[in-house]
């Protein structure tokens, strides 16, 4: 009996995936279901099958095997067992991609514990408001890394080196996993800006099986692909869509350690021959930048891309010169993805700049403010329709008669001037086409006789001259329209983003409302 991994097209997709089909691709069941078990265990019986390449920024590589993974990821779950963790006691994992990093995070699954993740970049004040969110009963860190007794409070600390990886080898090799679909797995910390303070999405062990919409229908995952993921397994993207999700159907994976180097990233994805891609916008302009990327030989069959839109230029450049199309994957850490490109779908045409169409048993709709839907081109905000409501997004977008979505920025990204309504990222989009601009964040920010009006944070290339911000300007009037351009510019080294690499227009947006301020009170 065909399994919905060996359906590839559009219309299959939309015949075939359920929650049975979905369910049929796990080896447990609601009342008996484990991540590690799904994840690792299962794929561990040729000890020669690879399950994660990491590639580290200085150069070295580690190979870990399925197999090496489930010894070493059942004997910490013994280790947390004997050291009194109970089922439901948060973990916190800060750790950068490792062998070590894995054996933790399904180790604490295996034993039933909940694993945090936490950015490794994270300064003390950072660590301390997510434990004052969960209350973790252990953090698993490095020296490197140590976090002080003040933040700590009573969680317990280890770290994680070779010497105590050496000591685990003292535990069985075998655990035997007791937890359902519904035990709580993970707390997943979002990386946007649009909480004051930091709430964890709790995620239970079933929600993998969920998450094989994503991973068959926006990053196109099938088992014979060898897929990489460059983003940090702290936030959503890596985790679940670059971790769990393929390691669940056995895939080969690669991440990326350290101080991000597309160079290097290149150079790996040239030498191993990944065939599959998901990264962030951010990590595709950074490779385009690259003075190397022409230099290697690719094998992508399937590429995607998540977290902000990518700019047009960019999207031409990189689909010219790996011969693939770059598909767009949209969805949030609360709510899960909900639009993709299907990758791999010879009968889905992907249009330039679109989010795709919605996934397999959901539905996505553009709703005006009096929460009616759109009509064809009009923009609105996007929601999604669960437990018998619609539930927004937070995000503008629009659909083209074909029902594709296109995706028109942040509720607060929209900027009004004079009556006229325009997009930041439309703006920003046009500005990376300059041939000077490296990088580019635009705003709204108060002015007495439009309202408001455009304001541009540029990286330039090169050194700008007494002509750079009139040359900007009128490239971007010539390409959008005489009103829609930056009538402020302000050339900077770099620009505010999120953890996971997006732009963060609120810390610009708040910046220029203290210097408001300020200018105010000298008046």
């Amino acid at each position: 009996m065909k399994k919905l991994t060996d359906y590839t097209s559009y219309k299959d997709a939309q015949t075939y995936c359920n929650k049975k089909t979905l369910w049929a691709l796990m080896a447990g069941n609601e009342d008996n279901f484990n991540i590690s078990y799904e994840c690792v265990d299962r794929h561990a019986t040729n000890k020669e099958k690879l399950a994660i390449t990491v590639v580290q920024s200085d150069g070295s590589e580690e190979l870990i095997t399925f197999q090496q993974l489930s010894i070493a990821s059942s004997r910490f779950a013994h280790y947390l067992n004997d050291i009194g963790i109970k089922k439901g006691d948060r973990i916190a994992l800060m750790l950068e991609p490792s062998f070590a990093f894995y054996t933790a995070l399904f180790g604490s699954l295996k034993a039933g514990a909940i694993a945090v993740p936490l950015f490794t970049l994270f300064g003390p004040d950072a660590v301390k408001l997510r434990f004052q969110d969960c209350h973790p009963t252990l953090l698993v860190t490095t020296q490197e890394k140590s976090i002080s007794k003040k933040v700590l409070g009573s969680t317990q600390q280890i770290f994680m080196d070779k010497q105590f990886l050496t000591n685990l080898s003292s535990y069985n090799s075998a655990y035997q996993t007791s937890t359902s679909s519904r035990d709580i797995a993970i707390y997943q910390y979002t990386s946007g800006t649009t909480r004051a303070l930091p709430a964890a999405i709790k995620h239970h062990h079933g929600a993998i099986v969920t998450l094989l919409v994503a991973a068959l229908y926006g990053t196109g995952l099938r088992p014979s692909d060898k897929f990489f993921c460059p983003s940090s397994p702290a936030w959503g993207h890596g985790l679940w869509h670059g971790t769990l999700a393929p390691l669940s159907l056995g895939i080969s994976i690669g991440t990326y350690a350290g101080r991000f180097n597309a160079d290097r990233l290149l150079a790996a994805l040239s030498q191993h021959r990944f065939t599959n891609m998901s990264a962030a916008a951010t990590h595709y302009r950074m490779m385009r930048n690259s003075p190397d990327i022409e230099k290697h030989r690719y094998f992508f069959e399937k590429l995607s891309f998540t977290g902000e839109p990518l700019d047009s230029d960019t999207n031409s450049y990189m689909q010219n010169l790996f011969n693939v199309a770059i598909c767009s994957m949209y969805g949030t850490t609360e709510i899960g993805v909900i639009l993709a490109c299907y990758p791999g779908a010879d009968d889905f045409v992907v249009k330039p700049g679109s989010l795709g169409k919605a996934v397999p048993g959901v539905r996505v709709e553009v709703h005006n403010n009096k929460g009616e839907p759109c009509s064809p081109n009009e923009i609105g905000e996007m929601k999604v329709f669960r437990h018998g409501q619609w539930i927004g997004t937070k995000d503008l977008g629009w659909v083209d008669e074909d029902r594709y979505f296109y995706h028109a920025g942040r509720a607060d990204d929209v900027i009004i001037s004079a009556g006229w309504t325009m997009s930041a990222i439309e703006i920003e989009d046009t500005l990376l086409k300059h041939p000077n601009v490296l990088e580019a964040a635009v705003i709204g920010v108060p002015d007495e006789l439009r309202g408001q009006i455009v304001k541009a944070f540029i990286i330039l290339r090169s050194t700008p001259n007494s002509d750079t911000t009139t040359h900007i300007q009128d490239f971007v009037r010539n390409q959008l329209s005489k009103h829609e351009y930056p009538r402020l510019v302000e050339y900077v080294d770099t620009l505010p983003k999120t953890p996971a690499g997006k732009i963060n227009r609120k810390i610009l947006r708040d910046r220029e409302t203290l210097q408001a301020q300020s200018q105010s009170a000298i008046n």
